[in-house]
């Protein structure tokens, strides 16, 4: 094993561990795919069967582009999951992390006609940044993979209909932050909503908010220190996810 893949697992399992820590969580169920560094392009998956408090850096399924298994893995994968994360890793550069998450939050936003309302702090950072594709079912079928494809449209996140929310990026941290913008959005959405009629941002400071958020900013790691600083809270609370050791 090289140790770019070391590295890329350790990073990998560290990322279930924060989802589990915030509450993304479904069950056994949702993904978080990261490829590895290489000219080969594999992918790491989370193992089907395991919560994702569960989910260490030895026990991640390594698989290519086109699903098979790569080397011997004690665990399976949940196929209905990484049939749309394979289309991405496919057919978007920038898709080396690929979220995707079913939060109460993401999947009310997700089912209703509006979808994401630009009227707080969080959906101000995203204006022109989230695509929208229609719900066609599990997520089995791989000809739905061209026409997730034709909605993502260069967008660096989705709101797959009725179903939840996906986000990626060229980095964990970029994926993780647009991610987290948009739950968050999602959330503070459906607070508004129980209390009336939300009040709308103007296009003009919508694109303002969204060039100077820090979240995407260079200068403040484009979320790296984000997920640096949840990385620390999870290994004082379980470094079990490092099965190789700690990996710097």
């Amino acid at each position: 094993m090289t140790y770019e893949e070391m590295k890329a697992r350790t990073e990998l399992a560290s990322l279930y561990r924060i989802f589990n820590y915030l509450g993304w969580t479904e069950l056994i169920y949702n993904h978080i795919t990261l490829r590895i560094p290489g000219p080969e392009k594999h992918v790491l998956i989370n193992p089907f069967g395991l919560s994702y408090s569960e989910v260490t850096a030895e026990n991640l399924v390594k698989i290519d582009l086109e699903g098979n298994i790569i080397g011997e893995s004690f665990w399976k994968y949940n196929l209905a999951g990484y049939t749309t994360h394979s289309v991405l890793h496919k057919n978007v550069p920038d898709a080396v992390c690929v979220m995707h998450t079913h939060t109460t939050a993401g999947i009310a936003v997700a089912c209703l006609e509006q979808g994401l309302s630009y009227s707080n702090f969080y959906s101000a950072q995203l204006y022109n940044k989230v695509a929208y594709h229609n719900f066609e079912g599990i997520t089995i079928y791989e000809d739905e993979g061209s026409r997730l494809i034709e909605s993502i449209a260069g967008k660096p996140a989705i709101i797959l209909r009725n179903h939840g929310l996906m986000g990626w990026g060229s980095t964990a941290a970029k994926a993780f932050s647009t991610l987290w913008i948009l739950n968050r959005a999602c959330e503070i959405q459906c607070q508004s909503l129980a209390m009336g009629k939300a009040l709308e941002i103007s296009e003009e400071v919508l694109k303002k908010c969204t060039a100077d958020s820090f979240h995407f900013n260079p200068t403040y790691g484009e979320g790296q220190d984000v997920l640096d600083a949840l990385t620390r809270i999870v290994n004082k609370l379980d470094p079990s996810y490092q099965s190789y050791g700690r990996i710097d």
